[in-house]
């Protein structure tokens, strides 16, 4: 009996959209590559072989190889379209109707053919953008509370790391002030519009606009981000009303970047509960997640936003961010200094730490007309790429997902962590010294029946950020409970130990013990 290769995953896309015109789109994956060559010396950018060396990552890789173009001639053949190509799953997305599919699932080098299912909803987050804090204040702050001071004052700017965006426009980036020191020493290597299919990205959502200038950059000499010295790749793969190809051009983007030269992809975009369930979240089943992880094993650091859900039925981080090999960043109030609202939590549905660091969720960032407040984890997560980039410049030795580790422990929490915060806020400091900062015992713990004491040797004012944080790890590594109290002038602090918290460890932090 023909094996069926036509193989429908409802489980996979859940949310299911009938066009009036019967067309679905479909990812149809090859069973091989044979027949094809590569030469990558010509296909790759020189950067991207420099990446390959420094990480041992072959440079004849199945995965980097052309697709049989006798396979894509041949389905093109039966469907409507061919929308995108993807070299690392040896695969096209394709717009057809079911009949036509029917067809192609009969051929002998198809591996397996799924549709996408979603709806079309387009879903936005506005929030009140009034910070009751000064432009100059955030400014100033956005970068230091990461302790950007002592990377300038070492001249550490990212200088010769090479950063992919990938967000929904660019507008005025070739024009912005605050853009002017890339442009004129031409640190924009190259740019595409993978909706289009053109060069241009300099229009359409000026989302992309802010993201840049949070990684690096600067007005009247002052850093808006952190990576003022690095080189950037701009790719344009959001499109306001089609969404399903927002996902295939991630990935095409994805692959882009990596041909390129990319050390480091920026990704302000998550994909949710318009596509999927919660416990599909895992960092395996989504193409997006899996495209996240093949950019690490390429030796990329994918740096993305945790999310924008907090306050959501959702809550949870959406896709790529759930991926194990993804830096997900969350975001804190810069008044409070802990997590703020909207800020996605953690975990992932197989319960893996996310995010990992967290940075200020509120920012100041470049607009069309100048500067602006704004809000959302897209913003902390472009300010974690540009410290990664400064990070990385340190110590170039270090391979992509050493220095994922490196950022995590240099997080102003570790070895603490939860699911609103990760390890907390990445610190320059780390990465000039490499060690973490030590300093006196702040608390004492005891006991008393099914009670934690702790007893603060020096109680902060009511008005200060110091905070106690603490959880309860489970025997598998899951936290079962985390909270941050704030001590209000008191020295004892209790904490109620739930007779259910069997075979736990206990973890509190104040002030860095």
């Amino acid at each position: 009996m023909r094996f069926q290769k036509y193989i429908i995953f409802n489980i996979l896309f859940c949310l299911t959209l009938i066009s009036a015109t019967g067309q679905e789109h479909y990812w149809i994956f090859f069973t091989d590559k044979h027949g094809t060559s590569f030469e990558p010396y010509s296909y790759f950018d020189v950067k991207a072989i420099e990446r390959r060396n420094n990480n041992c990552i072959p440079l004849y890789d199945s995965t980097d190889y052309p697709l049989n173009e006798s396979y894509v001639k041949t389905v093109s053949e039966y469907v409507q379209e061919i929308t995108t190509h993807s070299r690392w799953f040896n695969a096209v997305a394709v717009i057809a109707y079911e009949n036509q599919i029917a067809h192609i699932s009969k051929l002998d080098f198809i591996k397996e053919i799924y549709p996408v299912y979603l709806q079309t909803i387009i879903t936005g987050h506005k929030f009140d953008t009034a910070i009751s804090v000064s432009k100059q204040w955030l400014l100033n702050n956005q970068t230091e509370r990461m302790g950007g001071n002592l990377f300038k004052d070492k001249g550490i700017d990212g200088k010769g790391i090479r950063i992919a965006i990938f967000d929904g426009g660019f507008p005025n980036v070739d024009t912005h002030p605050a853009f002017e020191h890339i442009r004129k020493q031409g640190r924009i290597i190259k740019t595409w519009d993978f909706a289009s299919d053109k060069e241009n990205v300099y229009g359409n959502m000026s989302h992309g606009t802010m993201v840049m200038s949070c990684i690096g950059g600067k007005i009247n000499e002052k850093r808006i981000g952190l990576a003022t010295g690095a080189e950037f790749l701009l790719a344009k793969t959001e499109v306001m009303f089609e969404p399903f190809s927002e996902e295939e051009n991630w990935l095409a983007a994805a692959e882009w970047a990596d041909k390129n030269g990319a050390d480091i992809i920026n990704s302000s975009l998550g994909y949710t509960y318009n596509r999927y369930f919660q416990e599909q979240m895992d960092g395996k089943t989504s193409l997006v997640a899996r495209a996240a992880n093949m950019a690490a094993k390429k030796g990329i650091l994918v740096v993305n936003a945790v999310g924008n859900d907090g306050q959501q039925r959702w809550q949870y981080a959406g896709t790529p961010a759930d991926a194990d090999s993804v830096l997900s960043v969350g975001g804190i109030e810069p008044q409070t200094d802990y997590h703020t609202s909207f800020s996605s939590y953690g975990p992932t549905a197989d319960f893996r730490l996310k995010p990992n660091v967290c940075a200020y969720g509120h920012v100041i960032a470049a607009s069309k007309k100048g500067l602006t407040k704004t809000q959302g984890t897209s913003f902390a997560s472009p300010l974690t790429a540009g410290f990664a980039a400064c990070a990385w410049q340190t110590n170039r030795q270090l391979s992509n997902m050493e220095l994922f580790r490196e950022i995590e422990k240099s997080g102003d929490l570790y070895p603490y962590f939860d699911y609103a915060h990760g390890y907390g806020v990445p610190q320059a400091s780390y990465f000039l010294d490499m060690k973490q900062n030590s300093q006196d015992t702040t608390f004492t713990l005891s006991f008393i029946n099914d009670t934690a004491i702790i007893k603060l040797k020096e109680p902060p004012k009511i008005d200060s950020h110091d905070y106690i944080y603490y959880h309860f790890e489970n025997k598998e590594g899951i936290l079962i409970k985390y909270a941050v109290i704030h001590p209000q002038g008191k020295d004892t602090i209790p904490v109620y130990i739930d007779k259910h918290y069997t075979d736990y460890i206990l973890r509190i932090f104040y002030k860095g013990f």
